[in-house]
């Protein structure tokens, strides 16, 4: 083989395996559909205090909803904010649950905070399978603890972003959307 341009593109790769055994749970789950149940529903039959609270890592269970760490988390102190009722979209919850809702996240972002001290926070909600939702009927705020130099799943995985649409086309219709919505 030549040692022209490209002969070094090809490299080895050194693989060392990160170990995380608590996510294969979820991961045969998702193969085989909705897992039976609703972990969140059932958490909200629970006070924090009692043994199935505590084992359900639940630290609120209030008229705003659940505040629990995430069982499959992407980094320590992952949380969940949800509220307790079944509903998968943001429209569907109303605007006093979504307000409540963001309480919440907002009480999970300051308890981040004063308990680990993280560089930054995540504070995401995926709506729908398609959109990386495990639990698509039932919505939930993810506020994740981050640090510089941690890694971001979304990175690793693909390495690259594909945006398939211009900003500017993108801005167009959205601006026009938000006319006819007469917000």
């Amino acid at each position: 083989m030549s040692r022209g341009a490209g002969a070094g593109i090809v490299r080895a790769m050194s693989v060392n395996p990160l170990w995380a055994p608590w996510r294969m749970h979820y991961i045969k789950q998702m193969g085989g559909g909705p897992p039976e149940g609703c972990f969140l529903c059932e958490g909200a039959r629970h006070a924090p205090d009692s043994a199935e609270g505590r084992s359900r890592h639940i630290l609120v269970n209030d008229e705003r909803g659940l505040l629990l760490l995430n069982r499959f988390p992407y980094t320590n102190g992952h949380l969940m904010a949800a509220p307790a009722a079944h509903l998968g979209t943001l429209n569907a919850l109303g605007p006093e649950i979504r307000a409540s809702l963001m309480e919440l996240a907002a009480l999970g972002e300051r308890l981040l905070q004063a308990a680990f001290d993280p560089q930054g926070v995540n504070v995401g909600i995926n709506v729908g399978q398609a959109a990386g939702a495990g639990v698509p009927g039932h919505l939930h705020v993810h506020v994740v603890p981050r640090w510089g130099g941690d890694t971001n799943f979304m990175t690793v995985v693909g390495g690259v972003r594909v945006i398939p649409e211009a900003l500017e086309e993108t801005h167009r219709i959205l601006g026009e959307t938000l006319a006819a919505l007469g917000d």
